[in-house]
């Protein structure tokens, strides 16, 4: 038997260990901005639907109760702009990271087939196309990649690591070449909820996809808007006849969000009150970082929207991740996310606001 693991990277993660023993050591304990994981309560209304759906001794549905596709098609409408979207429309994932790295399998994707994603980007793609068997390939610029071969093209805006937000126009153009040359195409839009210097746009709105929805698929997620990483709650929207194939597909497989979870994405997509007081979390957060991280000669790039500063010091990352862990420091090396990232970090604002207070104080003393 051939172990699957082998096709793939080595877990990057594993690699921050040290780094990470060395900030635990500091005598105020550990500033952890390395990972975006959420660190604020889940809202109460959320916790409410999740206990009042515990009793839930039968299987639930791959396609969500009714109530669910419901609350998925008008958060698509209201949030995003989309347009005339049914329950063919939608379909709930067990968290998004599964959806990157099972879709190419699911999509019957293997040898000789492509799967294309930015030069820098979310691990998780790369590894979506080696489980599959299908190659990876980055780009700088999606419409002069190559189509021969090519099966899937990620976009991802707003971006991770970098922050990056892609125009509508410059989305628009690539809907166009994808339908040209007949590439299938997910944008991972996890982060639209968090754009602080710009307005991140869905590929499902009308100025993007010209009110169609054939060929493109959004992927959403509620981890980081609604503090549910631990619940496992997304959900895609986009092409029936894509949406409709990964359906039977994930009913054979058992691929299902749990009856609990359902009732709660319910809830969270109908309130807005707590994504706004979320956000301001975040906001306040990240100025703090920001301002301290350039005051001690960092310089930020892109990073207007998402969870993350995106920081040079010109060095090599793994220099700059050894300096702020002496400091109880832990980020992210930018080399996590391709080689482009070699002089860059990542630095999450998802820390207490305690947490955020004294890595400003270690940055500026």
């Amino acid at each position: 038997m051939s172990a699957v693991s082998s096709r793939l990277p080595v877990f990057p993660w594993d690699r921050l260990a040290p780094y990470k023993a060395k900030a635990a050591a500091h005598p105020d304990g550990i500033v952890d901005l390395s990972v975006g994981t959420p660190v604020d309560p889940v809202p109460a209304l959320i916790r409410r639907a999740l206990t009042d759906a515990a009793d839930s001794p039968g299987y639930p549905t791959v396609w969500g109760t009714p109530e669910l596709r419901d609350a998925l098609t008008g958060w698509v409408e209201r949030r995003l702009g989309a347009r005339d979207v049914t329950h063919a429309h939608v379909l709930p994932i067990v968290g998004s990271k599964e959806l990157v790295a099972w879709l190419p399998t699911q999509l019957g994707l293997g040898a000789g087939d492509k799967v294309a994603y930015p030069r820098l980007a979310y691990p998780t793609y790369e590894v979506g196309a080696r489980l599959a068997g299908a190659e990876p390939v980055v780009y700088d610029e999606p419409t002069e990649l190559d189509p021969t071969g090519l099966k899937l093209l990620w976009l991802n805006s707003p971006s991770n690591p970098t922050g990056r937000v892609l125009t509508a126009d410059e989305m628009r153009r690539t809907v166009a070449w994808a339908r040209e040359h007949g590439v299938l195409l997910f944008s991972d839009e996890c982060y639209l909820e968090l754009g602080w210097e710009a307005e991140p746009v869905s590929v499902l709105h009308p100025d993007v996809c010209g009110g169609s929805y054939e060929g493109i698929v959004a992927v959403h997620s509620l981890s980081k808007r609604s503090n549910l990483a631990g619940y496992r709650a997304a959900f895609l929207a986009g092409d029936p006849a894509v949406l409709g194939e990964l359906l039977q597909v994930r009913k054979h497989s058992g691929m299902i969000v749990s009856a609990p979870v359902q009732a709660a994405t319910v809830a969270a997509l109908g309130d807005t009150a707590h994504v706004t007081e979320q956000r301001a979390r975040y906001a306040r957060r990240r100025e703090s970082l920001r301002a301290a991280f350039e005051a001690a000669g960092f310089r930020i790039e892109h990073s207007e929207a998402s969870l993350y500063l995106w920081a040079t010091r010109d060095e090599p990352c793994w220099d700059t991740v050894a300096a702020l862990a002496e400091r109880g420091i832990l980020v992210a090396p930018g080399v996590f996310y391709g080689e482009a990232g070699e002089q860059f970090v990542r630095i999450a604002f998802t820390a207490t606001d305690e947490r955020v207070e004294a890595a400003v104080r270690r940055l500026t003393a």
